[in-house]
């Protein structure tokens, strides 16, 4: 390699089969770092990936599946194709469908030996009717039977990934319950069929116990499994937005061709009701396209030649053709989806104290496992045998690192699905983590808190007068510049209706103003320097000229016939939403500030308006980034929001870079969060969500942890001397199981985020995060 060059990273995404807990995504992460040229590899429990960063290779994929098969589990290539969302859905509902036969069957042999067993012990009659038709050894014989039947049937799963990992003396989840059940198992055939090799005391069977763990440990890997499945409700409605198949016209005859047979630059027809199946510019028709899904505003928005329409959205009335300009996955609803699907696979720096817990938790269990057999053994009551046999088994059975792998993940899973739902995309996982955080949130002003286009906003003329002859005129004469003042004048002339002559003898004073011959008439535009020029005074409209200041507008004047007759102002509107959203933010608690290249007086003027607290006007782009700089100094941890072009220094510098705009300009790399719109509110959304979103993590992370650490030691059996309280290996078995399930039902509950800010109306932050809390 030449020296001062480095080697491109390339990311790669494959699918993971097999994990079953956080110690399965430890071994993954592992076998896929030490493959030659990764420079790292993230892998998720909840979303079945791994993501690898690596030094491009042609053959780093084979390399990588077969890491993964070594490790013990199975691999396959992710491919960014239509089909995709059938494909996971098809594997999805295929691994259900199999967990609900195993359960039924396993449930269906367990019912007999658990009435068998317990019913003895619990009901005479039962004891009675089992002794007098069966028989004491023959009830035996046949719940070893049975319990054979569950274990080495539907509950084979446990002992093909489990014995395997710990050979490898890499122990999963599957080999604390292949241990548990094989040592209750083992010592009921024992005492079953070999009675002279225990002692009469311990002649006891735990059929019952063996056959329950794997019913209860199905039962919640069925749940477990349909709960993943809502996880990802929000790409799978993405996924099925995309179109199936395109009219495509070939030789003046329409064809309907699937969607991954559409090329650039092919002519696309689009019939009413259609969506629209790939990005385009419209050439030929009208229509109005519902784009709600990309921009998340509810009214149509017109079609004609020119108009750009996005793959996804909805044609609504009329019927067009467009030109296909991006197809695949250079779509943007393709890169919605990605963009979703980085933020989901990736890991949160909360997660870190998670990895190095359960990169040990296992074989801790193991051994908690083992020091609670030996204790009851040598200094338990008799038979103690039974005893260390009995809370060995349940040390193993209760252990969870399910509940602790998907803590994290899930939440995440479901907090950026709805996100993407409100319009917010997390490009960096770690966003959703820090913007939490953040105490102070800068915004730009132009196209961020304001339209972004100047409109004419004041136009008032002298007595005697006519205001339409008078914005005529002078938008004829404005109509030769190509000044974004004079265009906004030419297009409010337009939207009145207003026909415009050609001016003759069109001359322009830079830094004063322009004048022309219009109709016969001599027309003068420009500042109050131009007119005290002409020898005219603008006293007349002082009062008005006061009140475009304090409002942070330059007035603009004009002349017609060598007499004062208006008096206008060109602004950048402030868009309806900024109010609100800036309320919502102070109600956040947080403090809001614009930075802005814009005239200082026209700055604070808006920042007034609409209740920001500090201002940092007159910068340039590299200036902002010293704003940045310094507001992060007074007020902590800083998210800058801009438009993602001018503000990208910032939007870098920022501790979050947040990019509002349009759907079609959302591959912004400089920012860290995109807002699909153009509403800030959506600022305050993201905030609110981030906060819910960890607080839920935390949530799931203080139960899983404190579920084993708190039930471990009551299932070795410490109480045991306080009050005489054991755990049974099916009571350990069940809790087990659902500790997993508790995890993703409180990770589905973000699926009920209600947006603060999408009301109208800033919301108190006691209620920002409402139902999730």
């Amino acid at each position: 390699m030449a020296a001062g060059k480095t080697a491109p990273i390339d990311s790669i995404d494959i699918s993971i089969q097999g994990m079953t807990c956080a110690s399965c995504v430890n071994r993954v992460e592992k076998a896929l770092r030490r493959v030659p040229g990764v420079t790292d590899a993230s892998v998720n429990l909840a979303t079945e990936r791994a993501t690898i960063r690596h030094i491009g290779a042609p053959e780093i994929e084979g390399r990588l599946i077969g890491a993964v098969a070594e490790a013990g589990y199975g691999a396959t290539a992710i491919r960014p194709d239509g089909g995709r969302a059938d494909r996971e859905r098809e594997a999805r509902e295929a691994e259900i469908a199999g967990l609900r036969r195993s359960l039924l069957v396993a449930a269906a042999l367990t019912l007999p030996v658990f009435a068998l067993e317990m019913g003895s012990h619990l009901t005479p009659a039962v004891h009675d009717w089992v002794m007098g038709t069966l028989g004491h050894r023959n009830s035996w014989s046949l719940q070893f039977a049975l319990t054979t039947l569950v274990l080495f049937g539907p509950g084979l799963r446990f002992f093909r990934k489990g014995v395997p990992a710990l050979l490898r003396g890499a122990p999963d989840m599957n080999s604390l319950v292949a241990l548990g059940t094989s040592a209750a198992y083992a010592y009921s055939v024992v005492a079953t069929f070999l009675p002279g090799f225990l002692p009469a005391p311990m002649e006891n069977v735990y059929f019952e116990a063996a056959a329950v763990i794997v019913t209860l440990i199905l039962l919640g890997r069925f749940l477990e499994a349909k709960a993943k499945g809502r996880t990802s409700e929000a790409i799978k409605r993405l996924m099925g937005l995309q179109a199936k198949t395109a009219r495509v016209v070939r030789d003046v005859e329409a064809l309907d061709v699937p969607l991954d047979r559409v090329v650039s630059g092919a002519l696309v027809q689009v019939r009413p009701g259609e969506r629209i199946p790939v990005d385009g510019e419209v050439v030929e028709g009208s229509s109005f396209v519902d784009e709600s899904m990309i921009t998340g505003e509810p009214v149509p928005v017109e079609k004609t030649p020119g108009s750009e329409v996005v793959g996804g959205t909805i044609n609504r009335t009329g019927s067009f053709a467009f030109r296909a300009t991006r197809i695949g996955a250079d779509t943007v609803l393709a890169q919605i989806i990605r963009m979703v699907e980085q933020a989901q696979g990736s890991k949160l720096p909360i997660q870190a104290l998670v990895d190095r817990v359960t990169a040990w938790f296992v074989p801790a269990v193991m051994a908690a496992a083992a020091l609670t057999f030996l204790v009851w053994l040598l200094v338990g009551p008799e038979p103690a045998l039974t005893y260390a046999l009995v809370n060995a088994v349940a040390v193993l059975i209760i252990a969870c690192p399910c509940a602790m792998g998907l803590a994290t993940p899930t939440s995440i899973m479901v907090g950026t699905g709805r996100a993407a739902e409100l319009g917010v995309l997390f490009r960096q996982g770690e966003a959703l983590q820090s913007l939490k955080e953040v105490g102070v949130v800068a915004l730009d002003k132009t196209g961020t808190l304001t339209e972004g286009r100047p409109e004419l906003t004041d136009f008032v003329c002298a007595p005697g007068v006519s205001d339409a002859e008078a914005l005529r005129l002078v938008a004829a004469v404005e109509s030769r510049s190509e000044h974004p003042v004079a265009q906004a004048i030419v297009a409010a002339a337009a939207r009145r209706g207003l026909a415009l002559p050609p001016p003759e003898g069109f001359g322009a004073e830079p830094g004063f103003g322009v004048s022309a011959s219009v109709d016969g008439r001599s027309v003068a535009v420009g500042a109050d320097r131009f007119m005290t020029r002409l020898g005219l005074s603008v006293a007349a409209f002082g009062a008005i000229a006061a009140r475009l200041g304090a409002e942070g507008k330059s007035p603009l004047y004009a002349a017609i016939d060598g007499r004062l007759a208006a008096i206008a102002a060109v602004a950048d509107p402030i868009k309806p939403s900024s109010r609100e959203a800036v309320a919502a933010l102070h109600a956040l608690g947080l403090k809001v500030a614009m930075i802005t290249g814009d005239n200082r007086r026209t700055a604070e003027a808006i920042a007034s308006r609409i209740g920001i607290d500090e201002v940092e006007a007159e910068v340039l782009p590299d200036g902002k980034v010293e704003a940045v700089k310094r507001l992060r100094r007074q007020h902590g941890r800083i998210a800058f929001v801009g438009d993602g072009i001018n503000d990208a220094p910032a939007l870098a510098e920022a501790d979050i870079g947040i990019a509002i705009g349009t759907g079609t300009d959302i591959a912004i790399e400089s920012a860290d969060v995109v807002l699909m719109s153009g509403d800030v509110r959506g600022v305050v959304n993201a905030i609110a969500l981030s906060k819910a979103t960890i607080r839920n993590i935390r949530q799931n992370l203080f139960w899983a942890f404190a579920y084993n650490v708190l039930l471990i030691p009551v299932a070795a059996g410490v109480l045991y001397p306080v009050d005489g309280t054991l755990l049974s290996p099916v009571i350990a078995a069940g809790a087990m199981a659902l500790s997993s399930v508790f995890v993703l039902g409180n990770a589905l509950r973000l699926r009920g985020f209600r947006a603060p800010a999408a009301s109208g109306r800033a919301v108190p932050p006691s209620r920002a995060v409402e139902g999730v809390a």
